[in-house]
């Protein structure tokens, strides 16, 4: 819609005249109530629309000036501008309201009625299929508040808010202020929440919960160095389908934790007062940081067993929006060049209180492991871009919640702790908090307060790592005397020619040898730590030292890089991964031997022979489930295609012995259970699934419990081992809003030119499912086994994406051209279709342009890993002949 794509100057513009006071928000939502299926009349029902009244009060330091305010709604009753009525129809354009003649202080009342949404933006409304009953939450992050109450919608004009909700009585509603006294009756069914006036804050961070949901509550106590005691009301909720799997116990124990951890490090209150946390359905996110209303994903409340991983995931995730409580919701970026400012602190702060604060000690290996592999896969795209990034609008800023903002910038960090030191780093934190408390803030600002208490040179620091792209590499470079002992070692650092920055590293070098007294585990036995600044540095410390066995730059993980390996340290691994003791040790080689597949420099294969040589041996659950999938992403898009085929029944062969091995009843058995499945292929291996979905077969210790249960049906519908009705059957034994989600990918999944008709067609011809559901029909629809049914999509796929586009929210869009991307047509054919189109479309949207040109390079690099593959089988053939 034409004014929905806010621009950065119009505003900077917008924020030069105007200054925001208060909102006062009324909200009817009683038209959501009654059920409703995911489809059909539900999703009729989720059509109907909520009353929503507004009043902002506003100064302008121009009177007599014009400016807009931001509401997307299907209509609008009326228009106040102090105390004159406007003529809707002719100040409403669906998107903005056109405001003439502002005075120094103003007052606008708009009374419209908004959308409930079935995307995930806005007032989401979801009808839950067990019980009929209804759910609402918001999400507006990057601007979607506009959806639900007329506002300025840019997070640089703060404001109070005030909030009240109309619902259905005996509802539980929740806004980011306390109940402000109980509910008032409201009609005949009906009841109102009146909500304590909020901090100055942003609109995308104002939030409202409202249904039959279930809520556990808690209490938080701290007392102050000043001798004060904080009281801090805490809530968790899911709806009640899922009450008898929440453990709310467990998030009360993290939440406890973390608010010790950053009140401890801060040195500033938890602000917001309440601190409510709410796991809805159908989010599109992992979370959303509202003060004092913080929504989750309820995937997040495990319905079956899962690892510790999945657990670890969950924590590090509350902790992520607990430290936005400070970086973002108590000091904001201007604009969302400097998303930064809070997404990139909440990742490190995230991992950072993870593992300083709860049981999950040992967080930094999945960060190095996860988190970094997104960044640096993000990092090498033709679309990588600075930690600060050029946000020219709306559209760019949605496409900008990224690896790069998110995991290399918490990698930054990791290494700014290394460079000013933890204590300068933390009290830095504390003057900015002190400084901006309430305000908005640019890069500079941070960077003042770092030089401050470092009296390091931040700006060369921000120049090299927040205001230039790319990834650097470093190679270790020895020579020895005669005697075996390191004349020299150097770390070489490398950059890609389209981003030729070298960065100033910390690093930590690590040297490992096999010892026989260690049952000859690979064992570090010296390390140092250098600056690495130039092309070539050399680090003195480690001269002398005894020869290593394997040579590992960037020990302990301390900056961002990709790893690379001398000849023989490559060669050790390749024999002796498994023997290598320290698990961040073993979880960085793993990463970077990833990194070396990913790049065309390590043929596919030999990856996958080390997983199924060493994977079995990995005691950390979260390294193994990540190789586990980039297993599987190496034998879908990098194996040379005339060895899938038996890459494909090795790993299958592999994962089952590893599961028959695995103790009964852990994390790593049930994790080689999820990984057999995916890879299942042979008559025996569907036979067996088949069994133990039956209950004819069994594997001692492990429990096939609902979730699990999908998770073998998926593999055996795609293979077409189970038809339309054995799925229909699953549903009726978990007729769910989870069940219905694994249903429709199932269904989606099958081998047939029909059913894949009707899933395009659902998913790209019609907007009648869900997010949730357009996620789960691209998941099941794009199977690695049918890359023959799904060629005649690629075409089609170029022809309408335009029209996706320019016709479905964001949200959904950009769902449908990330997900439905010809991928596993994976030749020259696509990789050809791919750049004619970007040649023919140098007009579309730049965000639209910018998901294709990702794609495109992503489908190029497989294509050079497959030419990587080939060549190692060649030459493989060569030797033996």
């Amino acid at each position: 819609m034409p004014g929905e794509n806010l621009t950065r100057d119009e505003a900077r513009e917008r924020a030069r005249l105007l200054s925001v006071d208060a909102y006062e928000i009324a909200l009817d939502v009683r038209s959501a109530a009654g059920g409703g299926s995911a489809s059909g009349a539900g999703a009729e029902q989720g059509r109907r629309t909520f009353g929503s009244v507004t009043t902002i009060r506003f100064r302008c330091t121009e009177p007599g000036a014009a400016t807009f305010a931001d509401l997307v709604a299907p209509s609008v009753t009326s228009v106040v501008l102090n105390g004159q009525e406007l003529d809707p129809a002719a100040v409403f354009d669906g998107a903005r309201i056109a405001l003439e003649g502002l005075r120094a202080e103003n007052v606008l009342t708009v009374d419209a009625q908004c959308a409930y949404s079935r995307t995930g933006e806005g007032m989401h409304r979801f009808a839950d299929p067990e019980d009929g009953e209804a759910y609402l939450y918001t999400q507006y992050e990057p601007a979607d508040a506009r959806r639900v109450f007329a506002n300025f919608e840019q997070p640089d004009l703060k404001a109070r808010f005030t909030f009240s909700v109309t619902a259905p009585a005996g509802w539980t509603v929740l806004s980011n202020g306390a109940a402000d006294g109980d509910p008032e009756p409201a009609g005949e069914s009906g009841a109102t929440w009146r909500f304590l006036t909020t901090q100055p804050i942003s609109t995308y961070i104002t939030a409202v919960v409202a249904g039959p949901y279930h809520m556990v509550h808690d209490h938080y106590r701290r007392e102050l160095p000043d001798g004060s005691v904080l009281e801090i009301p805490l809530g968790a909720l899911c709806r009640r389908s899922l009450a008898k799997h929440f453990d709310a116990d467990d998030i009360f124990t993290v939440t406890k934790q973390g608010l010790d951890f950053f009140h401890e490090h801060f040195d500033y209150p938890y602000p917001f007062g309440k601190y409510d946390q709410a796991f809805v359905p159908e989010y599109n996110l992992g979370a959303m940081e509202n003060p004092g209303c913080v929504t989750f994903r309820e995937e997040f409340v495990f319905r079956g067993k899962v690892t510790r991983t999945s657990y670890e995931h969950r924590a590090n995730v509350i902790l992520h929006e607990m430290a936005h409580m400070w970086f973002g919701d108590l000091v904001t970026m201007e604009w969302w060049d400097d998303l930064w400012l809070k997404e990139s602190f909440a990742d490190f702060m995230g991992a950072f209180s993870l593992v300083e604060a709860t049981r999950f000690t040992d967080g930094w290996i999945t960060f190095a492991n996860r988190r970094k592999s997104w960044a640096y896969r993000a990092d090498q795209l033709p679309s990588t871009h600075p930690v600060t990034a050029d946000i020219r609008d709306l559209e760019d800023a949605k496409l900008n919640f990224d690896g790069i903002t998110y995991a290399k910038g918490a990698s930054v960090l990791k290494q700014l702790v290394a460079y000013v030191g933890r204590d300068a780093f933390l009290e830095g934190a504390r003057r900015y908090f002190r400084r901006h408390a309430y305000g908005n803030t640019r890069l500079e600002h941070l960077l003042e307060v770092l030089a401050e208490t470092s009296g390091r040179d931040m700006a060369a620091w921000s120049r090299a790592w927040l205001q230039t792209a790319g990834v650097n590499a470093l190679t270790p470079q020895a020579t020895y005397d005669a005697e075996g002992r390191i004349t020299e070692l150097a770390v070489l650092q490398e950059a890609p020619e389209s981003h030729p920055t070298l960065r100033p590293h910390r690093v930590a070098v690590g040297l490992y040898r096999r010892d026989a007294s260690e049952g000859g585990a690979l064992v570090r036995y010296a390390r140092a730590e250098a600056d690495v600044t130039g092309p070539r540095t050399v680090v003195a410390e480690l001269a002398g030292a005894e020869r290593p066995d394997l040579i590992l730059v960037n020990d302990d993980d301390l900056t961002y890089c990709k790893i690379r390996f001398d000849e023989d340290s490559l060669a050790a691994l390749r024999a002796h991964l498994g023997d290598l003791g320290d698990p961040l040790a073993r979880a960085l080689c793993w990463s970077a031997l990833w990194n070396l597949t990913r790049d065309g420099l390590m043929p596919t294969r030999d990856f996958v022979d080390l997983v199924l040589r060493f994977a079995g041996r990995e005691s950390d659950i979260g390294v193994l489930q990540m190789l586990h999938a980039w297993a599987w992403s190496a034998l879908t898009h990098y194996a040379a295609p005339e060895w899938r085929e038996e890459g494909g029944r090795a790993l299958a062969e592999g994962a089952l012995r590893e599961l028959r091995l695995a103790t009964p009843g852990s994390g790593h058995q049930l994790a080689w259970a999820r990984f057999f499945a995916l890879v299942a292929s042979s008559d025996a291996d569907r036979q067996l699934l088949n069994g133990l979905l039956a209950g004819t077969a069994r594997i001692d210790g492990l429990d096939v419990d609902q979730e699990l249960r999908w998770t073998f049906l998926e593999p055996l519908a795609a293979q077409g081992d189970a038809d339309a009705s054995a799925v229909d059957a699953e549903l009726a034994r978990d007729d769910t809003a989870s069940g219905k989600r694994h249903q429709v990918r199932c269904l989606a999944a099958r081998p047939s030119a029909e059913v894949k008709a009707r899933a395009w067609a659902e998913v790209v011809e019609s907007d009648a499912l869900s997010n949730a559901l357009v996620e789960a029909t691209i998941s099941g629809f794009d199977q690695a086994g049918q890359r023959e049914l799904l060629a005649p999509y690629a075409q089609r796929y170029f022809d309408g994406i335009e029209r996706i586009w320019r016709e479905r929210s964001i949200e959904i869009a950009m769902a449908i051209v990330r997900g439905l991307y010809p991928t596993l047509q994976d030749d020259r054919r696509t990789l050809e279709m791919s750049q004619a189109w970007l040649d023919e479309h140098r007009q579309a949207p730049s965000a639209l342009r910018r998901l294709v040109l990702e794609a495109h390079d992503d489908l190029a690099r497989a294509l050079r890993a497959q030419e990587c593959d080939a060549k190692a089988a060649g030459a493989g053939a060569g030797a033996g002949a």
